[in-house]
Formats: C-alpha cells, sequence, structure tokens
C-alpha cells in the first residue's frame, strides 16, 4: 500500500509567503525558502509552490522564488500559478521544479494538458482544480478559477475525470469554501472525485487538526496539503504523521 504524503504549500504573492481565507485577505506569513527549509527538517514529504497572483497579473510565475525555494530543499518540488505554455513549464523545471501544476489555463485549453504530458510526462503535470460547493453542479460542485471569483461553468466530479482522460498525473484539489477556515477537507468533494477517478489525488483546503487528516485519508486521498497550520508551526508535521500512523494510515514517519 502506498503511503500517504504530507504537502505543505505555500501561496506566494511579491516573492512572499501568505495565507488568507476563501484566497482572500492575504497576510504576510514569511520567506519561501525559509519556510520551505523549515517544512522539510520537520518531515514534509514534498512542497507545492503557487504563485498566487500570476495568472491575474498575466505572467508566469517568478523564477527566483522557485530557484530559492529549490536551493533550500532537497525534497520534490512542485510549482503553480501562470502556466500557460510548454514553455512557461521548461522554464520552471530549469529553475528546480519537479512539477508544474496547471489550472486556468487548463479550463481555457483543455488540450494543454495532453500537449504537456506528452512533452513532459504526466509524472510532470499535475492538474490543479478548485471547486466551491453548488447544489445545481451533477456532484454537488462546480469548479471555480482566478481565486475563486470566476465560475468555469464546469462540474468538479466530470472535470477531474476528463483531466485523468487527457494525462494528467494527479490532480490537486481544492475547496474554495472551506479554504483557510481550519474547519477541516470537504469529504463530500474528495469522495466525490475519487469515485471518478484512478490516479493520486491531493486534498487541499481547511486543515488545522490531526483529525482532520486523518477524515481525508480515510475519504480517499492520496496525499493531504495544507498551508497556514504548517507555516505557524512547521513541527505540527511530524505530530500529523505521528496522529496518521497511530490511526492506522500508512505514512513514511
Amino acid at each position: 500500500m502506498l503511503t500517504i504524503r504530507i504537502i505543505p504549500c505555500l501561496d506566494v504573492r511579491s516573492g512572499r509567503v501568505v495565507k488568507g481565507v476563501r484566497f482572500q485577505n492575504l497576510r504576510d506569513m514569511g520567506d519561501p525558502a525559509t519556510l520551505a527549509a523549515a517544512q522539510e527538517a520537520a518531515g514534509a514529504d514534498e512542497l507545492v509552490v503557487l504563485d498566487i497572483t500570476a495568472t491575474d497579473e498575466a505572467r508566469g510565475t517568478r523564477l527566483e522564488t522557485v530557484r530559492s525555494v529549490r536551493a533550500a530543499i532537497g525534497i520534490p518540488l512542485t510549482i503553480g500559478g501562470g502556466v500557460r505554455a510548454a514553455e512557461d513549464v521548461e522554464s520552471l523545471l530549469e529553475a528546480g521544479a519537479d512539477k508544474v501544476a496547471v489550472n486556468t489555463a487548463a479550463i481555457l485549453d483543455p488540450a494543454l494538458i495532453t500537449a504537456l504530458a506528452a512533452r513532459f510526462g504526466a509524472q510532470c503535470v499535475v492538474a490543479s482544480i478548485d471547486c466551491r460547493s453548488d447544489p445545481a453542479a451533477a456532484s454537488g460542485f462546480t469548479v471555480v478559477s482566478h481565486a475563486g471569483k470566476v465560475n468555469a461553468g464546469l462540474d468538479l466530479a466530470e472535470w477531474a475525470a476528463r483531466v485523468e482522460a487527457l494525462g494528467a498525473g494527479e490532480i490537486v484539489l481544492t475547496s474554495w469554501n472551506n479554504d483557510g477556515t481550519g474547519g477541516g477537507y470537504d469529504l463530500d468533494a474528495i469522495r466525490r472525485v475519487r469515485a471518478r477517478v484512478n490516479l493520486p489525488v491531493i486534498a487541499s483546503g481547511g486543515a488545522a487538526t490531526a483529525g482532520h487528516f486523518i477524515d481525508a485519508a480515510r475519504a480517499g486521498a492520496d496525499a493531504l496539503l495544507a498551508a497556514t497550520v504548517f507555516h505557524e508551526r512547521p513541527e505540527t508535521i511530524g505530530d500529523t504523521k505521528r496522529a496518521l500512523a497511530q490511526a492506522g494510515v500508512p505514512i513514511r514517519l
């Protein structure tokens, strides 16, 4: 059985890590490289860095941030934000990324996922999906973009199945409703996606306690991503892993 991965996420704006609630009211959390090093030392299995304003500002991720984080850590690194073409991916990989996450550009041009997987390998392409609850959607969730401001008009479960068919290697599933609230992951969203795809699902949005991580693992997540709780207390990564192990969840201690 594969072990569950614990993945801190650094949301970066203007070279600084920030965090808010539902992608709004952002506050400064520190230097990306410093936080990344602390989280690796605490036991993080991988790291995700998202340049959260790159898409709105119509630019790519700032490569100096990627280089500084890569120089500080040795664990696998996923980078997202403003990825629109193969050239963006190539630049990020050269700067030190192991995997690249695509979100808005894939919604606008789904064939981009297939093109990137063909050129760089499926293991390199992460489909980042932001969702919010929507009773009108077949799965109960709709896909959103631009920090939750734009409804993409896509049903969550259908879009997840489609990105798998297009060639994505894994999915980062973020709940807009739960993001930054500390209320736990959206377990229903995880289950809906898990029922439709075979590729790894990384749950994101709302984690604050060990119980939240345990619940998400039992709901079908293959990896558990969190931000605020790990930024404020990196040692929480070790505490979380021990709690998962005690609950019978396969984890690398």
